[in-house]
């Protein structure tokens, strides 16, 4: 098991696992709303370039649009209740294809239709991010969350970014309200 992450901290992975070039980016959660409705929760990843702006439409992974445009960021598809142990969706990511305008990665996790349903993240319990070399499997961090982010539809979670040649993950943990959209709008 790899190092687990506290809030604002950061891990350089290039030396962590030197030879590192795919990484494996696991992200999971437990939700139902008081109902007990399942709460649809989707990762997205913002590809951001210099001014921590999306460069191209290509450069937004999300559930319908599974690869980035220069094909190094790969979503595996959406979960829809998070049910389980382990990983609910997953991003592979092979860092010697990344776009060298790309700077950074951030990961983010929404509720789908969270309006709608009258749900938050204070409805969501052992949210985590874990990045793995994709190569052997190897954990070599983990973050679990530890806010509730009551009254927020999204939580930017951690990113992936580079560091001169290196390549780091650190940990976020912003909530946002407004949906994917809303996000979207910070980071066009």
């Amino acid at each position: 098991m790899g190092i687990n992450l506290e809030k604002n901290s950061s891990i350089n992975l290039t030396k962590a696992e030197p030879g590192l070039s795919n990484l494996h980016i696991g992200l999971g959660w437990d939700a139902e709303d008081s109902n007990g409705n399942a709460i649809d929760c989707d990762v997205s990843v913002f590809m951001l370039d210099q001014n921590a702006k999306i460069p191209g439409d290509g450069f937004f992974v999300f559930y319908n649009n599974l690869t980035s445009s220069d094909g190094s960021t790969v979503h595996q598809g959406d979960n829809l209740d998070g049910e389980g142990d382990g990983d609910d969706e997953e991003v592979k990511i092979n860092l010697s294809k990344v776009d060298s305008g790309i700077i950074e990665m951030v990961f983010v996790v929404t509720i789908h239709d969270a309006d709608k349903n009258g749900q938050d993240f204070s409805m969501v319990d052992n949210p985590f991010i874990r990045i793995l070399n994709d190569s052997n499997n190897e954990e070599l961090c983990r973050y679990c969350l530890d806010s509730s982010f009551a009254g927020c539809d999204s939580v930017v979670i951690g990113n992936v970014y580079r560091t001169g040649n290196d390549w780091e993950f650190g940990t976020l943990e912003n909530g946002y309200s407004g949906g994917l959209a809303g996000l979207l709008e910070v980071y066009n």
